[in-house]
């Protein structure tokens, strides 16, 4: 049974915080912040996002001297259509997966 892209529940973690606040430019230490993901999940997941143009990305000046610039994220538009629409469909799982458990 082949993989259904971008489903994961890290995925939709990710697309959801970045959907509070889709135009602002998020670096990934804040994101990991936020979200509890891990360097070694939340990278990957970022670089193929923007691969697949869900995310624009570019390097950002620090305002300490000294502090290397820092690659920051944000959802373009096509990237903000993907995270409402995963988002509902996790949503709309989401009972049924509680059901089950129960």
């Amino acid at each position: 049974m082949p993989r259904i892209p971008n489903v994961s529940k890290q995925t939709i973690l990710l697309l959801a915080t970045l959907l509070e606040n889709p135009s602002e430019w998020r670096h990934g230490y804040g994101i990991s912040q936020i979200t509890g993901l891990k360097s070694g999940t939340l990278y990957p997941l970022l670089m193929r996002l923007a691969d697949q143009g869900f995310l624009e990305s570019k390097w950002q000046e620090t305002d300490r001297p000294g502090t290397p610039p820092r690659h920051v994220y944000r959802l373009t538009a096509s990237g903000r259509t993907f995270a409402r629409e995963r988002k509902s469909q996790a949503l709309l799982k989401a009972p049924r997966r509680l059901g089950r458990a129960t």
